[in-house]
């Protein structure tokens, strides 16, 4: 059988981290084995369920390089085909209708409870053909009532339960809408999924989705059960993808974290996609929970600040910068700054944060910086090296700091008294990278003109 995998959110919310790296563990399964990966909202929740929040999934997974093969499927569209086969169950007598009131289901449990038992439904219209006309009903499915259902887990194993832990759970409301847990196992037989891969929190539901699949007919899907994700709240991980996104972290980035998330591959950290494609696989998913861990993603981020070509970080750094109010284009003086800067900050964010000099010169100088290091006995050896910088021919690092140890050969000066003044005229602060790149980094007048204003310093 082929591969098919299907990711099924609900659409009364954003896509956040935990949703997100089951998505990505079935997309790479998909891949990984040549198979096809489908989207399914499942939009059944009327009241809470949104467009806007279907398009923000759908989004948020395009962005992450995770398109569907398939989709998206919205369980709305698919009424009639639930309920012919909540039909054809009650005609071959594998599901039956229940007439109990609200009120009787909580006596019947409450009893229960008293004596000791495990609150369920009794069974009490399983076999009974006395149905009142006109009386409102649910729809029951027949589960087993001896033996045990055992499932071979790709990551949790075999597990077993006693079918006496079930009861006949309602798979048609009595206001005529299926539930969950019926409605999952009409999509997937229907859809022919052949590995289902969900959070273990999913794992209960499997015990009564199973005897759904053989009332229907079908076969069981191979289940996978991912371990949840610790340590997400709403400031860390449980935030929507796409905030991720306006937060400065690459889509590449985000996708290697959460696949270490469960999965490991020997000590390797840093993935491209293309090799979690062809390492992927579920006999190096692990059963403990995975812990959130903001530093980590941070790190990661960095890496593939490194990683990605300075031409491609500058494109993606320049909505953030024009959020700053700075108007820039890709072009090769951003991709300079890109590469320079990129080394000194974690995300996009942080590299605006750190490169604002480069855009504004509307900064404070450091006065603690300018009382050490702009002396006024050094203003002929600056002044000469203005002059110099402005006569290059050509304006490179290497020919930047040619000017510098001139200089300070001539003048017999330590490049400190040099370079920090340097800084500080560029950049108001000590504070930089090597100061031949950043001199370099910067448009020619815009380096001499600040640097012109700095003298003014050192009369003061």
């Amino acid at each position: 059988m082929s591969v098919r995998v299907r990711f099924a959110p609900s659409n009364t919310g954003h896509l956040h981290i935990g949703n997100a790296r089951t998505a990505l563990f079935n997309y790479l399964y998909a891949r990984s084995e040549g198979g096809t990966f489908i989207l399914r909202i499942e939009d059944t929740d009327r009241e809470r369920s949104r467009d806007e929040f279907t398009d923000s999934i759908v989004e948020a997974m395009n962005w992450l390089g995770m398109s569907p093969d398939e989709g998206p499927v919205f369980q709305t569209d698919r009424m009639d085909l639930y309920r012919q086969k909540v039909d054809q169950l009650l005609e071959e007598g594998k599901a039956y209708r229940c007439y109990c009131t609200p009120e009787e289901l909580e006596a019947q449990r409450e009893q229960a409870i008293a004596e000791g038992r495990k609150p369920k439904y009794s069974g009490e219209w399983r076999d009974r053909t006395d149905h009142p006309e006109d009386a409102p009903y649910t729809v029951r499915i027949k589960m087993p009532l001896e033996g045990t259902i055992t499932i071979d887990d790709m990551v949790q194993g075999e597990v077993t339960v006693d079918v006496d832990e079930l009861d006949d759970f309602i798979i048609l409301r009595s206001d005529g809408t299926p539930t969950y847990n019926f409605v999952v196992v009409v999509d997937d037989a229907s859809m022919e999924i052949s590995h289902v891969i969900r959070g273990d929190d999913h794992l209960n539901n499997t015990f009564r989705q199973v005897p759904v699949y053989h009332a229907l007919g079908a076969t069981p899907p191979t289940f996978g059960h991912l371990p949840l994700i610790d340590g997400l709240s709403k400031r860390a991980g449980s935030a929507s993808v796409q905030d991720y996104r306006d937060d400065g972290y690459l889509s590449e980035a985000l996708v290697n974290y959460m696949s270490r998330l469960g999965w490991s591959h020997g000590d390797q950290e840093i993935f491209t996609p293309e090799e979690l494609t062809d390492l992927f696989g579920f006999d190096s998913v692990g059963r403990s929970p995975s812990n959130f861990d903001r530093d980590k993603l941070n790190w990661v981020n960095s890496e593939w600040m490194k990683r990605l070509p300075a031409d491609e970080v500058a494109r993606r750094w320049v909505p953030f910068l024009e959020d700053r109010g700075f108007s820039v284009d890709a072009d090769d003086s951003l991709t300079a700054v890109a590469e320079l800067m990129r080394d000194r900050a974690a995300t996009l964010v942080e590299l605006s944060e750190v490169s604002t000099y480069f855009f504004s010169d509307d900064f404070e100088y450091d006065e603690a910086a300018v009382e050490k290091w702009m002396k006024a006995q050094n203003r002929p050896a600056i002044e000469n090296l203005i002059e110099r910088l402005a006569a290059l021919d050509e304006w490179t690092s290497d020919a930047v700091g040619s000017v510098y140890r001139e200089v300070g050969d001539e003048f017999d000066l330590g490049l400190g008294n040099l370079a920090q003044p340097t800084r500080i005229s560029l950049t108001g602060s000590t504070s930089s990278p090597s100061v031949f790149d950043l001199v370099a980094t910067f448009d020619r007048d815009e380096a001499i003109e600040r640097m012109q204003r700095g003298l003014q310093l050192l009369e003061q």
